[in-house]
């Protein structure tokens, strides 16, 4: 069974074989589960704490 990744930038959960997978110049890999979280998150630099559409974790 393959292990449940999530998005690093909204927390939704990724579906094996979906999504993006990034890898950072030091080795770090960063997974996203769309385009617009790729875009939000390496491109334009947003925090997903100041967008509306991202799931908010409970603390």
């Amino acid at each position: 069974m393959p292990k449940m990744v999530y998005c690093n930038f909204c927390k939704r959960p990724i579906k094996p074989g979906e999504g993006l997978m990034y890898v950072r110049l030091d080795g770090t890999v960063e997974r996203y589960c769309s385009s617009k979280c790729f875009k939000s998150a390496v491109k334009l630099h947003r925090n997903p704490r100041r967008t509306k559409w991202v799931i908010k974790s409970a603390q």
